[in-house]
C-alpha cells in the first residue's frame, strides 16, 4: 500500500479509531458507544484492507439492518476508493443468494416472498376458529415473528415463550396453534416469510456442499453492523457464511440493546471475545457528536456508559414538570419555536416519546403554532386506523337523541369505545393492541381536555373539535420538526432534542415488568439522550388532561438527575382552568361568538390553553398580549382588539344577524 494511499485511509482517525482499522485480520470486535464513529471505524477498516491488497473487494460481505444503513455503508467505502464491496441488509443479501441458488435447492420456481404476514395469519386464525381484530392480527404477526426469530418451532412456543416473559394478547396455546396452522397455510399457498428466507439460505448453505463451497469461495471477510441487534436466525446464517472461518469484524454497543421484544440478543455481542479466544477488542469511547453537558448526563443514566466528549461545553441539560400534556406540549412547542430564532433549524430539532399515542398533543401544539413537523416511524395520529374508526363511532353517536343528561363527556367517549375494545386497565404486554389502547386513551384525554374549560360541551362539539384538529394537523410540511419514538430514533442524531413524557408508567412502561425489561428502559432513556448534539430538554406532566388530578411522577430514572422536587416541580397556577372564573368564562363565551361568526371550530381560534393563559396573565395592551403563548402575528392581528375590549369588561357583539 503507497504512503498516500495509508495516510488518505488513516487521515483524521483518533487513536481508537485507529487501532480498529489497522487491527488485523481474524476476529475484531469493536466496542462503539453513542456518537464516536463506528461507522468511520467500519468502512475505513474496510477500505485499509481492499486498498492495502490484503483483500479482494468482491469477496467482503458487510450487513446491516436497514437499507439506509447499507446505502450509508456504500456511499463511505465508494468514497475511499473501496468500489465492489457488497453492503446489504441481512434480508436483501439473502435473497439474492437464495433466488441464484434456488434451482439446485428445487426443481420448481421460488416460493412467492411475502409483504406481510397478516393475510396469512387471518387465514390461521380462521381455521383455528378465532376471532381476531385488526390490531390483534398485528400482535398474532409480532409473535409468530419473534418466534420464528429465535428459531423457536410451534411445537416449542408455549414453554419458550413463558419463559422468555412473552405477553401476547391471546393465550399462548392459542398463538401455538395459530402459528402451527400459519405455517401450514404458507407451506400450502407456496409462500415465504422474511424469517423463512433466512432460514432457506441457511439451510442450504448447511446441507449442500456445493453452495456451501460456493458461498465460502465468494465470500471470505465479514462485517457485521449494530451487532447488539442480532437475533438467533440472524447469527445462525451469519454462521453459515462464516462456515470454519473467523475472518468476522463486528461492531455494537451493549448500551442501545432495545430491541430484545423482537428476539434481538446482545450476548453474541458480549460473548464475541470468549467465542473466538485472542480476538482483537476495540473500544470507542471519544462521542464527537454531543457536549460535555450531555454526554455527562448519558454516562450518568447509563452506568456501563463511559463515554468521553469531544464537542466541547454547551447548555445544560433542563428538566421541566408541567399540571398537564396540553401544557408540556404548548411550552415544547414554544421553545422549538423561540431555538428556531437562535438560527437552530427546524429539521435540527426533534420530540421524542416513549408510545407513538403521545403524538398527538406535540401534533396539535406543533400546529397550533404554526411549526411544521414529521412524523417518523409511523402514522400522524387521526391517520391511524383505530383513531379514524374511533372518530367515525364518535361521530355516529354524535345525535341530540343519544346525549345523554348527566353524564360527563369523558364517560360518554369511554362508552362509545368501549365497543372497540377499550377498557381502563390495558392489555397487558406491548404491540398492536397496547399501542391502539393508548390512541384510545390519547382520545379521552381529548375529552377530558375539553370537558375541563368547558364543562357543558356535549359528544357534538367533541366531534368537531376533533375535526378541526385533523384538519389542522394535515398540511404537507417540506422541513420541520421531526417527531419520534425513542425506538424510531435510534441512529439519528439532532441539534436539539426533546425528551417528552418522561413519567412512571410510560417510561419505563408499565409492562416493563423484570429487572431486565427495567433496564432495557433505562437504555431507551440513554437512547434519547445521546440523540443530542447541543440542546438537550426533558420534561414531564403530571396529570393527562387540564384540571386532571396531578398524581403522575417523573420517571424513577431522572431521581438521581433532575432538580430537586421543590424546584422542579412547583405547581402552576390552575386558577383560571376553573370553570366559574369569571375572565376565563368571558373569554370562552366571546371564542364561541367568533368561531361562530367565521364558521370555524372554537379550536381554530383559540386553542383552551391559549385561552387559560390569556386569561391568567390579563395582557393590557398588543404588546402584552403577543407576548402569551399560542398567540401569533397572524392571531394577534384578528382577535387583538376584541380579547382586549373582553379583558377590560366590554362586549363585543357577534357579527351574525
Amino acid at each position: 500500500m503507497s504512503g498516500d494511499v495509508v495516510d488518505r485511509v488513516l487521515a483524521d482517525l483518533d487513536d481508537e479509531q485507529r487501532e480498529a482499522v489497522i487491527a488485523p485480520r481474524g476476529p475484531v470486535c469493536i466496542l462503539a458507544g453513542a456518537g464516536t464513529g463506528k461507522t468511520r471505524a467500519v468502512t475505513h477498516r474496510i477500505a485499509y484492507q481492499v486498498l492495502g491488497g490484503q483483500v479482494a473487494p468482491t469477496h467482503v460481505l458487510a450487513v446491516t439492518f436497514t437499507t439506509r444503513a447499507a446505502g450509508e455503508l456504500r456511499s463511505r467505502l465508494r468514497a475511499l476508493g473501496a468500489d465492489g464491496v457488497q453492503a446489504r441488509t441481512f434480508h436483501s443479501a439473502a435473497l439474492r443468494q437464495l433466488t441464484y441458488f434456488w434451482p439446485r435447492i428445487s426443481g420448481g420456481a421460488r416460493p412467492t416472498l411475502l409483504d406481510s404476514k397478516l393475510p396469512a395469519i387471518r387465514a390461521a386464525a380462521a381455521s383455528c376458529r378465532l376471532a381476531v381484530a385488526g390490531a390483534a392480527q398485528r400482535d398474532l404477526a409480532s409473535e409468530v415473528e419473534w418466534a420464528k426469530a429465535a428459531l423457536v418451532e410451534p411445537d416449542d412456543y408455549v414453554a419458550r415463550a413463558r419463559a422468555a416473559g412473552r405477553e401476547p394478547p391471546f393465550p399462548l396455546e392459542d398463538v401455538q396453534r395459530v402459528f402451527a396452522a400459519y405455517e401450514r397455510v404458507n407451506a400450502e399457498r407456496e409462500q415465504i416469510d422474511f424469517e423463512d428466507l433466512l432460514l432457506l439460505t441457511a439451510a442450504a448453505i448447511e446441507n449442500q456442499r456445493t453452495i456451501a463451497d460456493e458461498v465460502h469461495e465468494r465470500y471470505r471477510h465479514f462485517t457485521v453492523d449494530e451487532y447488539q441487534d442480532v437475533n438467533p436466525l440472524q447469527q445462525r446464517l451469519l454462521d453459515a457464511w462464516l462456515g470454519d472461518r473467523d475472518d468476522l469484524c463486528v461492531v455494537g454497543d451493549p448500551n442501545q440493546t432495545i430491541y430484545s421484544f423482537t428476539g434481538a440478543s446482545p450476548d453474541y455481542l458480549r460473548g464475541f471475545a470468549r467465542r473466538f479466544p485472542g480476538a482483537s477488542v476495540v473500544r470507542l469511547v471519544r462521542d464527537y457528536r454531543s457536549t460535555n453537558q450531555v454526554v455527562a448526563l448519558a454516562n450518568r443514566i447509563e452506568p456501563e456508559s463511559r463515554l468521553r466528549a469531544q464537542a466541547g461545553d454547551g447548555p445544560e441539560p433542563t428538566y421541566a414538570s408541567y399540571d398537564d400534556e396540553p401544557a408540556e406540549a404548548a411550552a415544547v412547542a414554544r421553545r422549538i419555536a423561540a431555538l428556531r430564532g437562535e438560527g437552530v433549524a427546524l429539521r435540527e430539532q426533534a420530540v421524542l416519546f416513549r408510545v407513538n399515542a403521545q403524538s398527538e398533543a406535540y401534533e396539535a401544539a406543533l400546529a397550533d403554532a404554526g411549526i411544521p413537523y414529521l412524523l417518523r416511524g409511523g402514522e400522524r395520529f387521526f391517520d391511524r386506523r383505530e383513531v379514524r374508526e374511533a372518530v367515525t363511532r364518535l361521530r355516529g353517536a354524535a345525535r341530540p337523541e343519544s346525549e345523554t343528561v348527566g353524564e360527563s363527556l369523558p364517560s360518554i367517549v369511554a362508552d362509545v369505545l368501549t365497543a372497540m375494545g377499550y377498557g381502563d386497565t390495558p392489555p397487558s404486554g406491548a404491540g398492536a393492541a397496547r399501542d391502539a389502547w393508548e390512541s384510545l386513551r390519547a382520545i379521552i384525554g381529548l375529552a377530558e381536555e375539553l370537558a375541563a374549560v368547558n364543562p357543558a360541551a356535549n359528544l357534538t362539539d367533541f366531534v368537531a373539535e376533533l375535526a378541526a384538529r385533523a384538519d389542522a394537523q394535515h398540511a404537507p410540511p417540506v422541513e420541520g420538526v421531526t417527531l419520534a419514538s425513542l425506538h424510531a430514533a435510534k441512529g439519528l442524531e439532532w441539534d436539539a432534542v426533546f425528551l417528552v413524557g418522561l413519567v412512571d408508567g410510560t417510561l419505563p412502561i408499565t409492562h416493563a415488568s423484570t429487572p431486565e425489561q427495567v433496564e432495557e428502559e433505562r437504555r431507551l432513556l440513554y437512547v434519547g439522550i445521546t440523540r443530542a448534539r447541543r440542546h438537550l430538554s426533558l420534561s414531564w406532566a403530571l396529570a393527562r388532561a387540564p384540571g386532571g388530578r396531578r398524581s403522575r411522577k417523573p420517571s424513577r430514572f431522572l431521581d438521581a438527575v433532575r432538580p430537586a422536587p421543590a424546584v422542579a416541580e412547583r405547581p402552576k397556577s390552575v386558577k383560571a382552568t376553573l370553570p366559574d372564573d369569571p375572565t376565563f368564562a368571558r373569554l370562552r363565551e366571546w371564542r364561541l361568538r367568533r368561531a361562530q361568526d367565521d364558521g370555524v371550530a372554537a379550536f381554530i381560534v383559540f386553542d383552551n390553553k391559549t385561552l387559560v393563559a390569556i386569561a391568567e396573565r390579563a395582557p393590557a395592551s398588543h404588546a402584552e398580549l403577543a407576548g402569551v403563548p399560542g398567540v401569533g402575528p397572524k392571531k394577534l392581528e384578528m382577535y387583538a382588539d376584541e380579547v382586549l375590549a373582553v379583558l377590560r369588561g366590554a362586549d363585543v357583539p357577534s357579527a351574525l344577524p
